[in-house]
């Protein structure tokens, strides 16, 4: 039986692939290092764990209202005014099955056939993939290195059609690391507001900054902004829950009715637990970001230190998340491969160090080392690389 023709322009999620390879390679016996994760390597804190515990002992294991429970959708108002000064009601938030589900979501109710999206590349895997899925075509505009990777006004201006429904903005970014500042978001506001484009704020990695840096967010801005923006995060990295999944979005309560309406018919409800779980993430005077932060700062110091020092290699240092996003492509050449992708397969074969090729994330140039492992496997990861360089030279 044929599928449908949804799915079959789809690409397969690269960190996924690159993960499964390197397991399969590991499970083989070999000495592998994944730097291809997209998650935390600390364990979800224990206070956390304890309160999903509590929460079975005591029967919270029921269908749940298709948004979320009424005490987390409230820690989640409390906690997007006390970090962002934004105000929202109970009816502006959707709790989802992490905040994949709530972008999948969000095209899906969003866009028709043929609205485009602006995204700006180096970009998730999966936003134009979702695009697709919805009906949607997404435009890629490409965030030069030079300008850190990020978009400017002329750029965005230049792809907007008559078509465009909206712009996605990721900030601190997966795969580069980067954010705009408030100056930056404004001049950027101002052009969706001109020309009437809801803004997609993926902020999953608000928490997750290493500089002196303060993570804006676009809806804070201003009222005009707040109620044109669809603000999207969750406890995955803020709290080590990734495979809790547990996201959210807020925004106008249309689109957010709409969504809800839209989940009742595919997820019924987020994972009981779960919602008990982020629940105490967002009420404990604990913040597990504080040690995070300071250990990922340290890793990235490390790596970076040591990455840039390879031939043929060049990097821009990232202001959060946790993630490398080195040029390679002249240490490719050197080794005599015609692209980055064969100089990635290569790597992982001969030297066991597993990453992701930027061609995933639209930059073809680049690949993505995760910094969610120890200072010691990043340290012996950049001498496999280096030495990988050093000894294909040609």
């Amino acid at each position: 039986m044929d599928i449908a023709n949804r799915v079959k322009t789809l690409t397969p999620s690269s960190t996924l692939a690159i993960t499964a390879k390197a397991r399969e390679l590991k499970n083989s016996g070999h000495d592998v290092i994944g730097l291809g994760a997209g998650e935390p390597d600390f364990n979800t804190p224990e206070y956390i764990i304890q309160a999903a515990k509590e929460s079975m002992v005591q029967g919270m294991t029921k269908y749940t209202p298709t948004g979320g429970i009424n005490e987390l959708k409230q820690v989640i108002i409390d906690k997007l005014k006390k970090d962002n000064e934004l105000d929202y009601k109970m009816s502006e938030i959707i709790v989802t099955s992490g905040a994949k589900h709530a972008l999948y979501t969000l095209f899906q109710v969003l866009l028709n056939d043929d609205d485009e999206v602006i995204v700006p590349a180096p970009y998730w895997v999966s936003y134009p993939e979702q695009i697709k899925l919805a009906g949607g075509k997404p435009v890629i505009v490409d965030g030069l290195e030079d300008n850190n990777f990020k978009i400017t006004p002329n750029q965005l201006e230049s792809a907007i059609t008559g078509k465009t429904k909206a712009i996605i903005i990721n900030s601190p970014s997966n795969p580069t690391g980067m954010m705009y500042n408030e100056t930056e978001l404004r001049i950027l506001g101002e052009l969706c507001l001109k020309h009437n484009i809801l803004i997609i704020s993926d902020e999953i990695y608000e928490k997750l900054i290493y500089t002196e840096d303060k993570h804006v967010s676009i809806a804070q801005l201003s009222p005009e902004l707040k109620a044109n923006t669809v603000v999207i995060n969750g406890v995955s990295k803020s709290h080590a829950m990734t495979g809790w999944r547990i996201g959210y979005a807020a925004g106008p309560e249309g689109i957010i009715k709409a969504m809800t309406n839209l989940a009742s018919h595919s997820t019924s409800n987020p994972t009981s637990v779960a919602q008990y779980a982020a629940l105490a993430a967002y009420e404990a005077l604990e913040d597990p970001t504080i040690e995070m932060r300071k250990v990922f700062a340290e890793r990235l110091d490390a790596l970076y230190d040591l990455i840039v020092t390879i031939p043929g290699i060049t990097c821009k240092k990232p202001q959060g998340a946790f993630y490398l996003f080195p040029n390679v492509s002249e240490a490719a050449k050197l080794n005599g491969f015609h692209s980055v992708d064969e100089w990635v397969s290569a790597l992982l074969e001969e030297e066991k160090v597993a990453v992701v090729p930027g061609s995933g994330f639209g930059a073809s140039d680049y690949m993505r080392l995760s910094y969610a492992i120890s200072k010691e496997q990043l340290i012996e990861a950049a001498n496999r690389i280096k030495r990988f360089v050093e000894k294909n030279r040609q």
